[in-house]
This record gives C-alpha cells, structure tokens and sequence, in this order.
C-alpha cells in the first residue's frame, strides 16, 4: 500500500551516541519514534588526522517522520536535547515526504 498526502521528515545527525537524546525529545515533542543509521563524515569543525591520514568520526543519523504541524516543535526539541546550536555538534534538516510505502497503516487513514 502506497500512502499520498504529506508527510515530513526531520533527518537529524549527531556524533555517535547521541541518537537516544534526540529519540526521548522527539517522543516528547510528539513525535511516535525514529530510524537510527550509523553514518561517517566530517564536518569543519571536525578535521582530524593521525599520522597524516584522515580520520572520519561515526556518526547517528535518525529518521522521523511527522506530521507538517508537528515539524516545528519536534525540530525544536531535538535542536535542545542534541545542542545543534553549538558548532560541531551535528545538523537537522526537514525533507517533505508526498509518498509513503511500507507501514503506512501509522500514517494514513483508511480509504475504503
């Protein structure tokens, strides 16, 4: 089953360990849960090398999709609970969903 209608997904990447602080403040803004991936990267602020050869930190990379009403809050939340506003701490950004295929049952009303 393929679900239309909007929906938005806030993707939040933070240093590894920090996934479970931005899940509880979702949860508590009002979010139902999240996607936790592991990821690499670097930003500038994270420029590191042993032995001249660079160093990639691990990274959480956590999926939440949201109503488009519940976007501002829960981004809020998860900006305080994650310290987003401090550089190098990570980045969250919002991507509007129009499809969704999969446990869609959690986000569309039955059309029958």
């Amino acid at each position: 089953m393929i679900c239309e209608g909007c929906k938005d997904l806030i993707v939040t990447i933070v240093k590894k360990g920090w996934s479970e602080r931005v899940i509880t403040a979702s949860r508590k803004a009002g979010a139902e849960g999240g996607t936790v991936l592991m990821g690499r990267g670097t930003g500038i602020h994270e420029m590191q090398s042993i032995l001249g050869l660079p160093i990639e930190p691990e990274k959480e990379v956590i999926l939440t999709i949201v109503e488009p009403e519940q976007t501002d809050e829960i981004l809020l939340a998860i900006e305080k609970a994650a310290q987003l506003d401090t550089p190098g701490m990570g980045i969250a950004f919002v991507i509007s969903l129009n499809k969704i295929a999969g446990r869609v049952h959690m986000f569309c009303q039955d059309k029958e």
